[in-house]
């Protein structure tokens, strides 16, 4: 089978527009994807130069397809299972920014150039004052600001010639964090002050949300899949079709990257907080809610849950009846958010671990869980009754005093032993106080303020309701989940 070539299709040359620090899946299946769909919807003219920001990993695959990959998007949509492939063409230099240094510092020369891109992971936004100014520094930040000291320079400190910014990296005020690391370095570094200016003046930092859950290179299935395209395809990328990205800005970009006028789901605003706010509490806290109770019962991946008659149930309510109507947003569009998230639980070609979403289960609830539990309770002045089933059915997936170098062993009712991964203190307490009787154990848990930024037995009927839960579902998870759902 012959490998993807530019012999195979006819790729258009377009001047380079972004520069993207990082080569991996994420960027590749979003925003390489998103630019190359707004290309040929011919809303936007424009290709990207990828460096590779560290020295881990080759680009020689990128050199042998000729930039060139697949992705493919399968997953569920509108209720139709979807499996669709793109052949990317979007990228049109792909160099390391150690071994290509002059080619990579030659990119901030450019005049078409206008946006950077990047996913350097969460630890990549981090200041260092002790970083190196000459040569390659270490950091990503660090890196930016040495590249927009160089293209200062080589415009003469034009106005005009400023980039607008766009990290992804999954941290809160990714734009702004980035700014301010940008902005030190000027200052450590000793950078003309007319340099600071120009940065503060003329560069957008923009702070993103992002959401595609992408799973990559599919090396169980690339011999199938490659065989379904008709070429062999070493860097193919596959994801789920949902796919969300919020761009905020104090300035409006959206003339100048409107991908949402090529019908992708980009939303441009100058406050993301309800769209993260809408994320953390319906995406990620229907997984917190329910992951621990599903394990309990029995079952082992996401999609299993939404199947199965009694889970599928407490997912739905939960979400639907206790947090959704306390995301500040208009409830229908939650309401709408909320059946694609029900339908990416159901994705048939991922198999989400329940044991892998479990890590770190007591600060994802403060964060996921917990907000939405406090506005209830303002709202309604009840304890919601599933989201509270939720933090029984953590503190009995959590109950064991088999702490092993530092890993907290447990079993559910079939005898199958699982490992509790989280904060040394979270295991070292729940080893210590779950042979406890069962109220002085919630009691101790719930009053815990390092756990969730508040004493938990303040509010009133906590200790008791989460006691009864507790006993019952250690008991027999299923009896506990159908008598909290009222089958």
């Amino acid at each position: 089978m012959e490998n993807l070539n530019a012999k195979m299709i006819q790729k258009t040359e377009r001047p380079i527009k972004v520069i993207q620090f990082g080569e991996g899946n994420f960027l590749r299946a979003f925003v390489d994807y998103m630019i190359d769909v707004a290309n040929e919807a011919g809303v936007f003219d424009g290709s990207i130069a990828i460096v590779k920001p560290i020295s881990f990993g080759s680009l020689e695959m990128f050199e042998k397809q000729d930039n060139l990959y697949t992705v493919v998007l399968r997953g569920k949509e509108n209720g139709q299972t979807v499996n669709d492939s793109r052949i990317v063409t979007s990228v049109s230099k792909v160099l390391d920014c150690k071994d290509d240094y002059e080619a990579y510092m030659g990119l901030a020369k450019l005049d078409t150039l206008r946006f950077v891109v990047s996913n350097t992971t969460e630890a990549g936004i981090v200041l260092d004052v002790n970083d190196n100014f000459d040569g390659l520094p270490t950091t990503y930040p660090g890196k930016l600001t040495k590249f927009l000291y160089e293209r200062y320079k080589a415009f003469n400190g034009d106005v005009n010639k400023g980039l607008i910014i766009l990290p992804v990296e999954l941290i809160e005020n990714n734009g702004g964090k980035l700014r301010e690391c940008v902005l030190a370095l000027c200052d450590a570094w000793k950078l003309p002050l007319t340099f600071k200016v120009w940065v503060q003046a003329s560069c957008v930092f923009c702070s993103t949300l992002v959401d595609r859950i992408v799973t990559g290179y599919p090396r169980n299935e690339v011999a199938s899949i490659c065989e379904e395209l008709g070429y062999q395809d070493n860097i193919v990328d596959v994801g789920e079709p949902f796919g969300l990205w919020v761009i905020e800005s104090n300035k409006d970009i959206s003339g100048e990257l409107p991908l949402d006028k090529a019908g992708l789901p980009v939303v441009f605003t100058d406050n993301q907080k309800p769209y993260r706010e809408r994320k953390v509490r319906v995406l990620n806290g229907a997984h917190t809610a329910s992951v621990l109770a599903g394990y309990l019962y029995g079952l082992d991946i996401v999609r299993d849950c939404m199947h199965d008659e009694i889970m599928g149930k407490f997912i739905r309510q939960v979400v639907m009846e206790e947090i959704v109507p306390q995301v500040p947003l208009p409830i229908e569009e939650v309401k709408a958010f909320a059946a694609s998230v029900f339908e990416r639980f159901e994705n048939p070609f991922i198999d989400h671990a329940l044991l892998s979403i479990s890590l770190n289960s007591v600060s994802k609830w403060k964060a996921r869980v917990l907000p939405s539990f406090k506005d209830h309770v303002a709202n309604k002045g009840e304890l919601p009754r599933l989201i509270t089933f939720s933090l029984a059915a953590l503190f009995a997936f959590y109950s064991s005093e088999d702490l092993r170098n530092g890993v907290l062993i447990a079993k559910r009712a079939d005898g199958t032993a699982y490992e509790i991964h989280d904060d040394a203190h979270v295991l070292e307490f729940f080893a210590a106080n779950s042979g406890k009787e069962a109220g002085e154990f919630v009691k101790a848990a719930l009053s815990n303020e390092a756990f969730w930024g508040e004493d938990l037995t303040a509010y009133e009927g906590m200790e008791e309701t989460v006691t009864e839960w507790l006993a019952l579902i250690k008991a027999d998870a299923k009896d506990a989940l159908l008598k909290v759902l009222g089958m």
